[in-house]
Formats: C-alpha cells, sequence, structure tokens
C-alpha cells in the first residue's frame, strides 16, 4: 500500500529569493528617507504618514485637504469640514521661510559653451553676422541662437565675463 502525502512540507531555503534586497525593500517601504531636513526631524516613526503629515500641517492627499463642495454645488450653504489639529506649526513655518528665500536662477554652463562664447566675442565682438559664419561655429547657430548663448553666458557668469572683457581691453 503507498505511502499517504505529507500534510505539511518541510521548511526550506529558498535560493531564489534575495533576503538582502527583500529587507532593503521593507526598509525603504515603511522607513522612508526624508531630504527635506525639518520634515526629518519633526517625524515621529511610531505614526502613519497621514498623521504625521496633519500634525505638521501638511497634507498627505490634496484631494482631501480641498475638497470640492459637492453641497455648494448643489445649492446647499452647509460646510462639514474638519480641521486638523496642528500640533508642530514650525515645521511649516520653517518650510514657508524657507521656500520665501530668493533662489540662484542660473544653471552652470558647460566649459566648452564657455570656450566657444569667448572665441566668439575674442573674434568678432558684437558681430553676430560673422559669428554665424565662424568655422568654429560646428553646429551651425544663427545669429540669433549665438546672441541668445552669449547672453545666457553673461547672465550666468557676470563677473567671469567682467574679467574677461577687461582682459580683452587690454
Amino acid at each position: 500500500m503507498p505511502k499517504a502525502k505529507k500534510s505539511s512540507k518541510k521548511n526550506t531555503f529558498d535560493y531564489n529569493k534575495n533576503r538582502k534586497k527583500l529587507k532593503k525593500q521593507f526598509i525603504k517601504k515603511y522607513n522612508p528617507r526624508i531630504e527635506n531636513t525639518q520634515i526629518r526631524n519633526a517625524w515621529d516613526r511610531r505614526k502613519s504618514l497621514a498623521r504625521n503629515l496633519a500634525e505638521m500641517g501638511l497634507a498627505a492627499d490634496p484631494n482631501k485637504s480641498l475638497p470640492v463642495k459637492k453641497q455648494a454645488l448643489l445649492g446647499k450653504d452647509k460646510e462639514t469640514t474638519a480641521v486638523p489639529i496642528v500640533t508642530k506649526p514650525y515645521v511649516l513655518n520653517d518650510l514657508e521661510a524657507e521656500a520665501s528665500l530668493p533662489g540662484k536662477d542660473c544653471k552652470t554652463l558647460s566649459t566648452d559653451l564657455i570656450e566657444y562664447v569667448q572665441h566668439m566675442i575674442r573674434e568678432h565682438n558684437e558681430n553676430y553676422k560673422a559669428m554665424a559664419r565662424d568655422e568654429k561655429n560646428y553646429y551651425q547657430d544663427t545669429p540669433k541662437q549665438i546672441k541668445r548663448k552669449i547672453n545666457e553666458y553673461k547672465r550666468c557668469h557676470p563677473e567671469q565675463y567682467e574679467a574677461f572683457v577687461k582682459s580683452l581691453a587690454e
């Protein structure tokens, strides 16, 4: 008579699962890396994401924080919105202060572009049509495109441009 099958399988190691990767995914999912320092310092790991953000005065879901008032659309004037209690207002104040600081609106230009612009100014001064016909104009930029690149160089690197113009005057 044949043996009956075992009802429970013996626990064996699964070689197809990467335990290290699974642990990293678990940590990333439940303990996310918070880039902002103000939020990171006020974060409580024992609370949920929505509750943490509500205590800071932030919204986890913008649709729930500013819902479309159906009563107003239907002609009813009843407003039943629950105002969350903000226990950590300093986070919101810090974020507003950081956002109000003026940001640098300039990007850094590549060294190739800087050399290109300096060559064009050195050879042709302000003659953009001659710059367009220059043999170093590999990308066949039009005079307007060259003018735009020179203006961007002036805007992004004003001190470097001033030093370059002074060296040409000497």
